[in-house]
């Protein structure tokens, strides 16, 4: 049996998780302190996902880039083929937050959305 010891981020309390897994199945989950941690334990020991944020090149904006982020989570072993479509990626102002920038980033099926404003000059 493995055991993987966590930290869950789901919250501030920050429980320590322990897993117990048996040939790459959830056997046990102790330490959370609410369902969410328990939910966050599963998925972390089996498919791992996060958010991608970056920036993205503005043309003809009062800031040369925006701030982006996936608007779902995106597979941990793809994170880094997300990051790296970003940086051909460039929008023309105005970009508004919320804008759809990209969709379906590096076929990960997570669009990447403005999280902030950037006007025209």
């Amino acid at each position: 049996m493995e055991t993987r010891e966590l930290t869950c981020i789901r919250c501030p309390i920050g429980c320590h998780i322990t897993v117990e897994l048996e040939n790459g199945e959830v056997k046990s989950i102790t330490g959370n302190s609410c369902p969410r941690g328990e939910e966050y334990a599963a998925s972390e020991v089996t498919h791992p996902v996060r958010t991608v944020t970056s920036l993205v090149r503005v043309n003809g904006g009062v800031r040369p880039v925006v701030s982006v982020k996936t608007a779902g989570d995106v597979p941990k072993e793809k994170m880094m083929d997300a990051v790296g479509a970003l940086k051909s990626v460039t929008v023309d102002a105005p970009v508004s937050i919320g804008d759809i920038i990209a969709k379906d980033i590096a076929g990960t099926g997570a669009d990447v959305v403005a999280t902030s404003n950037v006007a025209k000059k």
